[in-house]
């Protein structure tokens, strides 16, 4: 298995995608760090959302 990153930043579309593969990352053990930027391309709002493990911000995890 490899070493989780501690760090992720997760960009796309908003889409079902987008909040699918944020919500995995949830499950992982990852927390939103901070709020989401969005911004518009001309044909779809992006989306970019800061995912960290919660020993980076010494988050306590209650699993």
């Amino acid at each position: 298995m490899d070493k989780k990153l501690n760090y992720r930043l997760i960009t796309g579309k908003d889409d079902a995608n987008f909040c699918e593969r944020i919500s995995n990352l949830i499950e992982e053990g990852y927390n939103p760090h901070g709020s989401p930027s969005v911004t518009y391309n001309g044909k779809d709002v992006i989306v970019a959302q800061a995912m960290v493990l919660p020993e980076v911000l010494n988050i306590k995890n209650d699993d």
